[in-house]
């Protein structure tokens, strides 16, 4: 592969396919490596690398990893080691603009895992494109989620294989098509309206879309191509005239092609229990409550002294994006609810980005309560499709299951911290009996403590937050615990 090294103006599109962490501290492995560039200027495909990856430890091989890329571990067997292929990963993409689907919160981060696990200095964007964030603000909610199968199925293009190499390939195309698209629009937009544009092959809100079975792909384990590959019969170069908030970008020179509007970051926690398919991304709870939350009264209101007049959700712009804010009377709105009934106990089948277990538990909700957050659920999911632009199918706050439609439940989270290399519960709780109320102290980080604790039929008094999440084509609201009281039986 020859690259000229005083021209760095092509786009890396890049995708990794990886192993699924399934225990705490596991950590993901790369599992194959693909790229192409690509011309700014006309949008064809200029050279493309692709190789499978053999990760340090093949048990990390399980069958939840397979299932999402078809790589096992006999296809990994003969294949070179990150440190053997670095050197030419590292040349692909240093110095270039980086572009690929969900590439800031997933590939670029394991880019950097991947480099410092050998000791090597990872390689730096001058700029980068997140096609996920990008084409979610701009191309509307006409393909349903946003995931790239979704978008493919909505243009036509095949299905997603999850392999590298073809889903670079496939991101480009998708932005050729979109781009296309909003440049018709803008051009005629008498003629060609929104709705004019909703395809028969739109997928809907729903958890299942773009969720194809996976395929098996005969690539072999490397390989390398320098000719020029159109793929396309026309391309349109307006999508550098999209401009959207510079979230990620170290440039050190104007670039020629005006490349910087396109660079965009995403910003929010997680979606409430559920992993994605295209890119399986953990984060911590730690920033369950953003900063500019942090002032204000810190009362917590029971259900019955809230007027639901006095509750406003407004979504602000902020670190380039616009964040859901619930408030009363001007302050941050807090719960308390006194005397909730345990339904199920801790669950910590999900994990954070470095292995932690993310623990939750699910509680009756009574009348009052469900009234309360019913009256939010509905603001917060007007404001995100009218005000912030989202696209993300929301998930209703409290769960009434077909049977047991009288008896709902919330879920309440308790977020973990991280001081120095300890973890600990960033949840206050207590223990009550009939005289006192005694702070509970956690001689270490273990889960099965606590499921001593929330046990089914136990009685809490719970004091909480109402924070927003808007993830991964997921949105709605999550009650995080700030303290708990769990009153003896």
């Amino acid at each position: 592969m020859t690259v000229m090294a005083q021209d760095r103006s092509e786009i890396a599109f890049f995708d990794l396919e990886t192993t699924v962490p399934t225990r705490p501290g596991q950590g993901f492995a790369i599992l194959e490596f693909g790229a192409i560039l690509v011309c700014p200027r006309k949008l064809v495909e200029l050279e493309s690398y692709s190789t499978l990856i053999r990760p340090a430890d093949l048990s990390h091989i399980s069958s939840l990893s397979v299932r999402c890329n078809g790589i096992t571990k006999d296809a990994v067997m003969s294949a070179p080691s990150f440190a053997e292929i670095a050197d030419v990963v590292y040349d692909f993409l240093n110095g270039r603009i980086w572009a690929g689907h969900n590439i800031l919160r997933f590939d670029c981060v394991r880019i950097r895992e991947a480099f410092a696990e050998i000791n090597r200095l990872a390689p730096e964007p001058k700029g980068t494109i997140d096609s996920l964030a990008l084409l979610t603000q701009r191309f509307g909610r006409r393909a349903g989620d946003m995931k790239m199968a979704s978008l493919a199925t909505y243009f036509g293009l095949g299905k997603q294989t999850h392999r590298s190499l073809d889903d670079v390939r496939m991101n480009l195309e998708v932005i050729k098509y979109c781009a296309t698209v909003l440049f018709l629009e803008s051009s005629l937009p008498d003629v060609f309206t929104y709705n004019s544009w909703v395809s028969p092959n739109a997928t809907t809100r729903s958890r299942n879309n773009g969720k194809s079975p996976i395929e098996q792909t005969s690539s072999p384990p490397h390989h390398i191509t320098g000719e020029n590959v159109s793929t396309n019969e026309f391309m349109i170069p307006v999508v550098g005239n999209v401009k959207l908030p510079l979230t990620e970008s170290n440039l050190a020179r104007v670039n020629p092609y005006d490349m910087n509007g396109l660079a965009v970051g995403i910003e929010g926690p997680l979606p409430e229990d559920s992993m994605e398919e295209d890119k399986i991304v953990s984060t911590s709870l730690e920033s369950a409550t953003s900063d500019e939350n942090s002032s204000g009264s810190n009362d917590f209101l029971e259900p019955d002294n809230i007027s639901i007049s006095s509750i406003s959700v407004i979504a602000p712009f902020y670190r380039g994006l616009h964040r859901i804010q619930i408030s009363h009377q001007g302050f941050p709105l807090q719960l308390q609810c006194v005397s909730l009934k345990v339904r199920f106990g801790i669950s910590s089948k999900f994990l954070d980005h470095a292995g932690r277990p993310r623990l939750s538990f699910v509680v009756d909700a009574p009348p009052s309560l469900c009234k309360i957050l019913d009256e939010i659920d509905s603001l917060a999911e007007k404001t995100a499709a009218a005000d912030s632009g989202s696209l993300s199918e929301w998930r209703t706050l409290v769960s009434r299951k077909p049977g047991f439609f009288n008896y709902p439940t919330v879920r309440l989270h308790l977020p973990t911290v991280v001081d120095g290399e300890m973890s600990r519960w960033a949840t206050e709780m207590y223990q009550k009996d009939s005289s006192v109320t005694e702070k509970l102290v956690f001689s270490r980080f273990d889960v099965t403590e606590l499921e001593s604790i929330f046990t089914p039929g136990n009685i809490i008094d719970a004091y909480f937050s109402v924070d927003t999440y808007d993830y991964q084509q997921n949105a709605g609201i999550r009650l995080v615990a700030k303290k708990v009281i769990v009153h003896s039986s």
